[in-house]
Formats: structure tokens, sequence, C-alpha cells
């Protein structure tokens, strides 16, 4: 089993921990911490108190988007509790994932499963028909391998990949290159496999000569040309080493040193062919089961009716929450482009069109976002504070209100929050999406709390000149704000 299933069942495991959590603590019945550290605040004394935050010295050249409703689901009420320039655009970073992944549970459904399949179009001749399954790993495939030795299969004379279900770039032209040279800007197509990344160690070697370079796919490396021009450093040098592609094809360059002493270098790099990559481990896969393949192919489209065999993922519901949890760029595409998948059209246009139109449905003004990608690493994507809040509102009265809101990270407990928040001192339960990138950080979701309604809110800070540190602090301070709020007689009486 490989690290990343491992990891993956690991977090599956935790994240219903942290749902039966999140049913208790609604409950009144659990505390994130003590109950008698807890500070008041009375919501007229908000706007004030958040000011004093975001209007500190060191955010002078920063933009600040804030936007704060109280909602009460008895009374199905709403009431703005702060707002600062909630309206405007702001580059959402990683909080557009908010927006793809409700549009996926409403359109979709908790319950869909990626499918990738087998035919058998005629003796001997294999097609393979992915749906960009971003979770597929190689023991999926030995798991498709042996369901056709099984079948009785020993040989094929043409193994053929379709890969027509997702149609447009694998790769967005909108991305800056950076992010696509990053394992974090993996191509997404038909066919992942690995989340579309391979691996390399970097091993010191004598002083003054360059490291050694270990592929874990060894396959993989006779894609590349290597040009390392890294050096090994003194054993009390420090260790610093950049790896890119040229632009105009499959060549890498290293450069930077490694200290004698240090441990590997490890990184992940995408891959730049999906389809020739997923077919070289299908047919490693096949192979180890004495199934023989005389000729491959990739074709796009066909008439395909006997499956004999596939394999399936997990439902949608563990997959946007292993998205919104670890904020996975390539599981953000891959979930956007099944909304416009299997069609003769570009799937990441299409899926775009079916999120316009399912979150006006939820409420979201079209004009107050406007959308590139899924997973918000196009810095063309803007968005306000006020199409996210809209969007949790929305999701808020739907049947799939608890499976979205689980997704979402818990503060001081689970996926990108679990280092936040560590010294909260109440009883509210705040569930959020997180955000960044350079310039850019962000905070949206849901609190929950004892003493007020439940809250919708979403925080996003743009052109902010200080280290991301300073400017998380900043927002959980004003998070911490929202979680003391308490109904006070002076709001009564207004």
């Amino acid at each position: 089993m490989t690290f990343k299933k491992i990891y993956f069942s690991l977090f599956l495991f935790f994240f219903s921990i942290n749902l039966t959590f999140w049913q208790l603590a609604a409950l009144g019945r659990t505390a994130i911490a003590d109950q008698s550290q807890k500070k008041s605040l009375c919501p007229n004394q908000l706007g004030a108190s958040i000011d004093a935050v975001i209007d500190r010295p060191e955010f002078t050249r920063a933009r600040w988007g804030i936007l704060v409703e109280s909602r009460s689901s008895a009374r199905n009420l709403e009431k703005t509790l702060y707002n600062r320039d909630g309206s405007k655009y702001f580059i959402p970073a990683s909080n557009a994932k908010l927006l793809t992944t409700a549009t996926a549970l409403q359109q979709l459904g908790a319950s869909f499963r990626f499918r990738t399949s087998i035919y058998q179009d005629a003796d001997d001749v294999l097609v393979v028909r992915g749906e960009g399954d971003p979770s597929l790993t190689d023991i999926q495939l030995r798991e498709l391998a042996k369901q056709l030795r099984q079948r009785g299969k020993t040989q094929i004379k043409q193994l053929i990949l379709d890969d027509s279900y997702i149609q447009g770039d694998i790769v967005h032209s909108s991305w800056e290159w950076e992010d696509i040279e990053s394992d974090y800007g993996a191509p997404v197509g038909s066919f992942i496999l690995n989340e579309n990344t391979f691996g390399l160690q970097l091993l010191p070697s004598t002083v003054g000569n360059a490291p050694r370079v270990i592929w874990n796919d060894p396959d993989e490396a006779s894609n590349w040309r290597t040009i390392n021009q890294a050096v090994t450093a003194g054993a009390n040098q420090p260790t610093y080493i950049n790896i890119s592609r040229d632009l105009s094809g499959n060549v890498l360059h290293i450069k930077g040193q490694i200290a004698a002493s240090s441990p590997p270098y490890l990184t992940n790099l995408p891959i730049t062919e999906p389809n020739r990559y997923f077919l070289d481990h299908l047919k490693q896969a096949l192979a180890a089961e004495h199934i023989t393949v005389e000729k491959t192919s990739i074709v796009s489209g066909g008439n395909h009716q006997r499956e004999i065999a596939y394999i399936e993922s997990l439902p949608l519901a563990e997959m946007l929450s292993y998205t919104n949890h670890q904020s996975d760029n390539l599981y953000a595409e891959a979930i956007l482009r099944a909304l416009g998948g299997n069609q003769a059209q570009d799937s990441n246009a299409l899926a775009l069109e079916v999120v316009k139109h399912n979150l006006t449905q939820l409420g979201v003004v079209p004009e107050s976002y406007t959308l590139f990608d899924g997973s918000g690493l196009s810095r063309k994507d803007l968005i306000s504070p006020e199409a996210i809040v809209e969007t949790l509102r929305g999701m808020a009265k739907t049947p799939n209100a608890f499976v979205y809101r689980d997704s979402l990270p818990l503060a001081g407990k689970s996926g990108t929050l679990k280092n936040r928040f560590q010294q909260i001192s109440t009883q509210a339960i705040v569930r959020a999406k997180t955000g960044s990138m350079t310039g850019v950080s962000a905070l949206s979701g849901y609190i929950e709390s004892s003493d007020y309604q439940p809250l919708v809110f979403s925080i996003m800070v743009n052109d902010v000149n200080q280290p991301v540190g300073i400017v998380r602090q900043a927002i959980d301070q004003v998070v911490v704000l929202l979680t003391q709020l308490k109904s006070c007689q002076v709001e009564l009486s207004n």
C-alpha cells in the first residue's frame, strides 16, 4: 500500500472522528476549550473590535474584504454583523473550492463515484475509458489487471485508451508557470494516476560533485533529460535546491547545493503526458498478472458496450472532504471537470456554466464572482466575500447541508486548520476553508455557538506585503472575536 493510500485512509478515519465531534458539539456536549476562560462580545462592539485588528499599520497597503452574517435557522432570518468591502472582488485562492465543491455536491450527489472501465470491443481488443478519477493509484490498476486475469485474459492484441470523457487543455492556460512546474499544478484529464506526479530524491555525494538523482519511477526517468548543475557542499553548509522544467519539453534543470551531511532532498514533480504515463503503468500491472500486450493506442471516442472490468472511487462526499480538508488542487479540478465531462466540448468551460447555474439557484448573484478554474490556482478568479457567504448560506438550506459543512476543516483539529486556533477559549465550533497564495490569504466558513446565532463569514485579504504568518494571525483574531459574540440586552432593546 502506498504512502498516499495510507494517508488517505488515515484521513478518512480522523474525518469520521471529527464528524462525530461536530455532531456532539452542535448539541452542546463537546467544547474546543475550557468555557471558564471565554470572553464575551456584544454585537454592537464587533465593528470596532474587528477594525482594531485589520487597521493596524502593517496592513496599510492591504485590501480587506470581510462579510459576517448571523442566521437564525428557526426564523430563516439573516442579519449583517460586519461588512468591509463585502461586495468587491478579491483573488480568492483556494476559497474558490467552496463554490466548486458546493456545485458538485448539488449536481452529482454525495454518492457519486468516478468509474474507470475496461471494455472488450473485439477478440483480444480492450478499451480503457477513464473519467478523470483523481484518487486512482497503481493499487487500483493492479485490481483491474486481476479482474482481467480472473476472466481468463492472458493476451491483449490491442490495448486502447479512450480519453474522450474530459475535453480541453490538461493544464489551465491562466495558471502561472511556477504553478505548472509544481506538483500542486499537475495536469488533469480523463486519466489521472498517482495524482499525475512522480518523485525524485537528491542524495549528497562527495564535496564538490553533483548529488545523485534517484527516481521513484525508473521508467519515468527515460522520458526526461536531466541537467544536474547542483553540487554537494560541506557538511555545515545550507541546503537549497531549485528544480525547473524547460518550456520546450521534458528537460529538468537541477541547481543549488545540498550539504554533505544532509538527508535526501525529496520532491514531487508533475508529469507532462498523463495518457502515456497511465498506459505505461497499466502495462506494468498487466505484466505482473502475466498478461501480454502486443499493441497500444490512444483514441478519443467510440461506442463501448461490453464492460468486463471496472474500479470506482470512494463516494463524492468523502472525496469532497479530502479536497477541502487538504486543499487539494488536483481533486478540485477533476471534480469540476466531472460536471462538464462526457461531452464533445471543453469540459472546464461547460463545468463553469454548471457552477454558475447552480450558484444562481442557491441565491448567489452571478455578478458577484468570476471563475476560470475549480481550485483557485488561477489569479484571474475574482470572488467577493458576498458570493462566498451566499454560497455558504445557500448550502446550509439544502439537504446536503451537513455533508458540505463537514467537508470543511475543523478549527484546531483537522486539515489545513489543524495547527490554527489551538488556544481558542470558546465553545464555538469553527469549520472553514483556507486560501493562500503570494499576497493572498482567505478564510471562510461557519461558526456554531451556544451563546449566539449561527454565523457565516468570509475574510479575504489581497495585496498584502506581510509574511503569511502575520496575516493568518490577524484573520484568526477576527474569527476569535466572532466566536465571542453573545446576545446582549442592548441588542434586544434595539
